[in-house]
Formats: C-alpha cells, sequence, structure tokens
C-alpha cells in the first residue's frame, strides 16, 4: 500500500519523550504514514524546557523548535504558560498558518486538545479535517461542559471522527451526536520489538526474574484513573510484588498507601522505563495489572504492549470503555469489575494457581495483537478512510491477520 503525495499535518497536544498513550499514537501513525509514502508533520506543544523531561507539568517556558522524527517532520510549539489545561503559545498562530501554508490534503486533530481545537475554530477555512477522539473529558465537567461547544464546532467541520474503538461510541455524547461520521479505528503498536526481543530485552528480563516470585506489573501515569490504589490494596491479598512503571501526581500518595498497608517493601517504584527494560519486565511478568475505573481510560495502549510480549493482561469493565475489548476476558485475559479489590486478587490468584491458564491467556494475547493491533494495520486503515472520506480512490492493502474495522454508524 502506498500514499505517495499525500500530504498529512497531525495536530497532537505533546509528542515524545513526552509520556503518554497519545503522544505514543501520534508518533506511531506519523511514522508508518510517513513509512506508506505520506509527507507527514506533526504539529505540537514543546513539553518541557528540559530536554529529559517526560512529565505533562508546565515546569518554566519552552521554545519552539523544529525536528525531523526520521521522515517526520516535528514543531514544538512554546509554551509560555499553562492555564487549566488550556496551553499558552504565542507562536502558534504564525506557525499553524506557516504549516497550512505548505499544503495540506489531510489535517488530523487528536483530541482532548482544547487549545489546538480552538486555534481551528477560529480559522475562516480548512483543509480536509480527520479528528482521532482518544477520550471524553470525563474528570473535569465542568471545564468540559464550557468545552463541549467549541468541540462541537471542530466535529461538524470534519469530514471523519475516529473513535479507538466501537464500545466507547454508545457512551460518548459527543460522539453519539455525530455517529454519520464516526469510524473505529484501533490503536496500533510497532509489535516487532516484543515478538523479536533484542538482548538487551532479555537482560532486563532476567534482571526481573532474579528476583524471584511472581511479578505483577502496572504501566500508566500516576493519575486518578489508573486505578492505583486499587492495585495496592489487591497486593495485600496476593504473593509476589509490583512493579509500578510511570511517574505522575498520585506517585507521593501512592507511596503513603503502600507503607500503610505495609508492602512498601514489595512496591517497586520505577518512574518511566526505557523501551528495552519495560519490554523486560513485560516478558518477566506474571500478568498486567490494568485496574483503571473511568472512561477517561478509554484503550490502554500498554495492554496492548503486554498482549504483544504473551502476557496475560487483568483489566476492568468500565462501562462504553474500549480497555475490556482491547483484552477480552477468558481470551486474552481476566476482566474484573471497577474498583473490586477482591476481584482483582482473585484473578491474580487464578493466574498462579489454574494449570495452564496464564500460558492459554499468553498465547492468545500474542495472536490477537497481532492480527488487529499492528501499526501498519492501523496506518493502512487510516489511508483507506482518508480516501473514503476525500472521495478518492481506496489505496490497496497489504494482507493481514486482522479484517477493516465495522462501521459505526451510517455513511455520511
Amino acid at each position: 500500500m502506498t500514499a505517495a503525495g499525500l500530504r498529512v499535518l497531525h495536530l497532537g497536544k505533546f509528542y515524545p519523550p513526552a509520556s503518554g498513550g497519545m503522544e505514543g499514537h501520534v508518533q506511531t501513525l506519523a511514522r508508518e504514514q510517513a513509512a506508506l509514502g505520506a509527507q507527514v508533520e506533526v504539529l505540537v506543544a514543546n513539553h518541557s524546557a528540559d530536554e529529559g523531561d517526560t512529565s505533562h507539568e508546565f515546569r518554566g517556558r519552552s521554545a519552539t523548535r523544529e525536528e525531523w522524527d526520521g521522515l517526520v517532520r516535528v514543531i514544538r510549539l512554546g509554551r509560555q504558560a499553562s492555564v487549566a489545561r488550556m496551553d499558552v503559545m504565542a507562536d502558534l498562530p504564525r506557525v499553524l498558518r506557516r504549516a497550512l501554508s505548505r499544503g495540506v490534503d489531510v489535517l488530523h486533530l487528536h483530541t482532548p486538545n482544547p487549545t489546538l481545537t480552538l486555534a481551528l475554530d477560529a480559522l475562516p477555512r480548512l483543509p480536509p479535517l480527520f479528528i482521532t477522539h482518544h477520550s471524553d473529558v470525563i474528570r473535569q465537567r465542568i471545564a468540559g461542559a464550557l468545552f463541549r461547544p467549541f468541540e462541537a464546532i471542530a466535529y461538524a467541520r470534519a469530514r471523519r471522527v475516529f473513535a479507538t474503538s466501537e464500545a466507547y461510541v454508545q457512551g460518548s455524547p459527543l460522539l453519539r451526536m455525530f455517529h454519520r461520521k464516526v469510524r473505529a479505528l484501533p490503536l496500533g503498536i510497532d509489535v516487532a520489538p516484543f515478538l523479536e526481543p533484542s538482548q538487551a530485552v532479555l537482560d532486563a528480563e532476567a534482571r526481573e526474574w532474579a528476583q524471584g516470585g511472581p511479578l505483577w506489573l502496572m504501566v500508566g501515569r500516576l493519575v486518578y484513573y489508573k486505578g492505583l490504589f486499587t492495585a495496592l490494596e489487591a497486593l495485600t491479598r496476593v504473593p509476589g510484588r509490583l512493579l509500578v512503571v510511570g511517574e505522575g501526581p498520585l506517585a507521593e500518595s501512592g507511596r503513603e498507601r503502600a507503607r500503610a498497608l505495609g508492602i512498601a517493601s514489595r512496591v517497586t517504584w520505577a518512574g518511566y522505563l526505557s523501551p528495552d527494560a519495560l519490554r523486560g519486565a513485560y516478558r518477566a511478568a506474571t500478568a498486567l495489572w490494568f485496574p483503571s475505573n473511568a472512561r477517561s481510560e478509554a484503550y490502554g495502549l500498554s495492554q496492548v504492549e503486554a498482549m504483544a510480549s504473551g502476557l496475560p493482561v487483568i483489566n476492568t469493565a468500565i462501562p462504553h470503555s474500549g480497555v475490556p475489548w482491547v483484552s477480552q476476558d477468558g481470551l486474552t485475559g481476566l476482566t474484573v469489575p471497577v474498583g473490586d479489590v477482591l476481584a482483582l486478587a482473585l484473578a491474580a490468584r487464578r493466574l498462579l494457581e489454574e494449570p495452564g491458564l496464564a500460558e492459554r491467556l499468553g498465547h492468545a494475547a500474542r495472536k490477537r495483537a497481532v492480527a488487529e493491533f499492528r501499526h501498519d494495520v492501523m496506518a493502512s486503515r487510516s489511508l483507506v478512510f482518508y480516501a473514503e472520506a476525500l472521495g478518492r480512490p481506496a489505496p490497496v492493502m497489504a494482507p493481514t491477520d486482522g479484517a477493516l474495522p465495522r462501521v459505526a454508524g451510517g455513511a455520511s
């Protein structure tokens, strides 16, 4: 499949090394579309003035800079301030106009993204607009309600709106409003490093194994919807240790809770790991714990990474979220009720005590990741949806093990 000559401009919030699922997805999709022949640019906020920082938190002014990530041009807009999750970027109007003036066939916005959504609303004319809806705004109810009319303006102008799973659509008022435009475009990753581990990955796996006992793994920013406290309480009911990969505002309170529960010695707070170290941890673990508790968690790319590693996932049945669709109960892992400490602990014990269960689930998890969640499958699907909306001949997709996603809603 080729996208030769197609000019795509992605508008994200941040870009790696900034952490997060949206950030990783924008990079993966941009890189793979470029590999398929598209001319790809990405416009984001410069997340930090510190080159080594991975946090989203505003810690001082950053500068505007342009760089290349392989074949992808990345423009990082300097931030002067961040107010109520709105980034103040003085260069945004000028840089956005300049990027559009280079010629854009597809303008692809990733939301929630208040600053860039407002910037697009202010422009009288836009290239064909596509939106990936990563999540509803759940916790910031007042801010979300105030911002919703501005989101609706952008969504009304979009040719297509991509949901990361069909499961998310029915629970989202915004997606239901524009259901005729909605298509399911599941997020994908490059599975090769997980299927064919490097020596560095194998060394990291060996280091984790050497510590002995069951290893339970959590991966993600330490924010309210990740279910960190549920995991800590569940650990009091199961043997082994918990490796927590990630940072965030709940890190210190998580450490305090672990001390209060008497399990501090069984919890390792790893912060952000290198890709090789993280892949080694996936290979060494008994299961990924994914006890998220709100629809702010719409998908969970760490589930896909675990599955590609052959690791069972214990996730939660968040209503109208893609989380239990990504890793499916009894097929690639076990799904428990939201916030149910005892159910999480019992599921973990099942993996330890039921002969062959972990191996069977892990094998099916890897098979599903390869079939449905590869980055080349995702990028190819995106190009087909672009062509459909633009009235162009659909590119010929290379054969894959996964079928195209069904349409969520009718044609527009």
